[in-house]
């Protein structure tokens, strides 16, 4: 059996670094420590059963849910340095905001209304907000600290109610979702010069307003958000055996010729003639036409 060590001095780093990461919004990574921690994160659960014989179940589905945490928060971070580059660009905010004013924010909030619900005074405030924090050409860490009142405020009626916070603070993340959903839907309509810049905007917030759930529901249950997504670990464990194909770090982690090569099937899928649909008739065509003819005329 391969045992892999690293140094006393390289996995205390490691350690101080994964509790930083864990304690506060990773929005700040250097490359080296982001892919550091997604190597151990990779890594983790393996070690753990080729470490240990007879290791309980409990153990190794506490394991997985650290690690997809892990990469959870490696991915928030990558997200992050991106978005940190649109930010800081006065051109680009420039266009996002004229393109944000194009909005029908009303047909958007009556659909949002609709679907889930959402409360028409939360809806406008949230909206005014956004645009105003825009045009005021915001760091990232400033936008973290917009999306933190604007959970806070949202859920401060639930504080003191241990039992209903959790579904209301889920609730609030499918509405989340749906609206910005929404907006991207009619920015992308409008062929807005800025969606890509929206897209990359979007798909941060999103990513950190699920962190940010995810640790006040753990701080309102008294446990920590390892232990929250945890409760679902096992349930993910089990579909994923049940389904090989499906296995998600590998899709992370596999190389780009690797890509190119599972693309192209799809590719061909996406015609309507898959591999055994097209080639038969081919090489019955080419050995004998006229029989193909008969038989088919046959049936």
């Amino acid at each position: 059996m391969t045992v892999h060590v690293m140094s006393s001095k390289t996995n205390d780093y490691l350690l101080l670094s994964l509790a930083h990461v864990y304690s506060s919004p990773p929005l700040s990574l250097s490359g080296a420590l982001t892919q550091a921690i997604r190597n151990f994160a990779k890594s983790l659960e393996s070690w753990l059963t080729s470490a240990m014989m007879n290791i309980p179940e409990d153990m190794v589905v506490c394991a997985g849910a650290f690690a997809q945490t892990l990469r959870r928060y490696t991915s928030l971070n990558h997200l992050a340095q991106a978005a940190r580059a649109v930010l800081q660009n006065t051109a680009q905010i420039n266009q996002m905001l004229s393109d944000l004013n194009r909005v029908d924010f009303t047909n958007v909030q009556e659909q949002a209304s609709w679907v889930c619900g959402c409360e028409d005074d939360v809806i406008q405030r949230l909206e005014q907000d956004f645009k105003q924090t825009l045009q005021q050409h915001n760091s990232l860490e400033q936008w973290a600290a917009w999306l933190d009142g604007v959970v806070s405020q949202v859920l401060k009626p639930y504080q003191h109610s241990p039992a209903a916070f959790p579904k209301a603070a889920k609730l609030f993340l499918l509405r989340w979702s749906f609206y910005s959903s929404m907006v991207i839907r009619d920015l992308t309509l409008r062929s807005a010069a800025s969606f890509g810049s929206f897209h990359l905007i979007r798909l941060l917030y999103d990513e950190y307003m699920y962190y940010l759930i995810e640790h006040r529901v753990a701080q309102a249950k008294g446990e920590t958000p390892i232990a929250v997504m945890g409760e679902f670990a096992s349930v993910g464990r089990s579909l994923n055996s049940q389904d090989p194909d499906k296995d998600e770090e590998e899709e992370e982690e596999e190389s780009d010729e690797e890509g190119v090569e599972m693309t192209m099937p799809s590719n061909s899928a996406g015609l309507g003639e898959g591999e055994e649909s097209l080639e038969p008739p081919v090489k019955l065509a080419r050995t004998d036409p006229r029989g193909l003819f008969n038989t088919t005329h046959t049936e």
